[in-house]
């Protein structure tokens, strides 16, 4: 399972300063993963609580067992896709996402039901990505995956990483959702893909983008764009791990 938490672990940092959870808050994690955020939530909030949604089961399994190993017990985890699941009304008041809310079909819709399960006042906090070729990351690694040529770029599709880039789209989409106070403010910070090269291989072919270019490629084929990103991989090794530029939009919005 891809480490999201050891690749975002600058993001967090800069996400958790945002955030800003106080004793008693009850707050809803969008795209939870494997809990990390879900967690430190809890344990701020109490005696308050924080709920994880993720459409992911193993990543839930592995949140549930990091919670029970760390003893929380104001901590819950659902999998259902927040954009239809029926939340308890106007129960949360607080809700974060650490990019995971660019996947959403119906962006309006999944904000809208986010909306109704916040309190009036209530904050929503998140991170998302800016666009595709901001990303050092998503760059040199789809360069290597294209026999070294960087591929053309195109437009963001709903459901991609990149979705919400534009940040007037997101203040459009979170203000017809039932948001009001949208501020977006862009972060820069390095991902990190493991302590070395070899270990930033192995991390790098669990990604999707990187299992479907090499799915149909013959043994040499394969061999040679593994090469490639070897090359990549080690070109960005700093002997105190393997970093990328990237850049995000925090964005903080209030329920009306």
């Amino acid at each position: 399972m891809f480490d999201y938490d050891a690749e975002l672990a600058r993001y967090h940092e800069r996400l958790w300063e945002a955030l800003g959870v106080q004793p008693g808050d009850h707050v809803l994690d969008i795209g939870c993963g494997t809990g990390r955020t879900t967690r430190d939530a809890a344990r701020a909030a109490s005696p308050g609580t924080a709920l994880g949604i993720d459409v992911s089961g193993p990543m839930l399994a592995r949140a549930r067992e990091q919670a029970e190993g760390e003893g929380l017990r104001n901590v819950g985890f659902v999998q259902a896709d927040a954009q239809d699941h029926v939340f308890p009304p106007e129960h949360f008041s607080l809700a974060v996402s650490r990019f995971g809310t660019m996947f959403f079909s119906d962006p309006v819709a999944a904000f809208a039901n986010i909306a109704r399960a916040l309190r009036p006042g209530a904050r929503f906090v998140q991170l998302v990505w800016q666009a595709a070729d901001l990303q050092e990351w998503h760059v040199s690694i789809r360069a290597a995956l294209s026999r070294g040529h960087a591929p053309t770029a195109s437009a963001p599709a709903a459901e991609d990483a990149f979705a919400l880039a534009d940040p007037r789209v997101v203040v459009s989409h979170l203000n017809s959702a039932g948001f009001t106070a949208v501020h977006v403010t862009d972060v820069r910070e390095p991902v990190c893909y493991g302590p070395d090269a070899e270990s930033a291989l192995a991390a790098v072919l669990q990604l999707r983008m990187t299992r479907e270019a090499v799915t149909d490629l013959d043994a040499a084929s394969a061999e040679a764009t593994l090469d490639r990103l070897r090359t990549t991989l080690a070109a960005h090794d700093t002997g105190d791990g393997v970093w990328f530029d990237s850049r995000a939009w925090l964005v903080v919005a209030r329920r009306r």
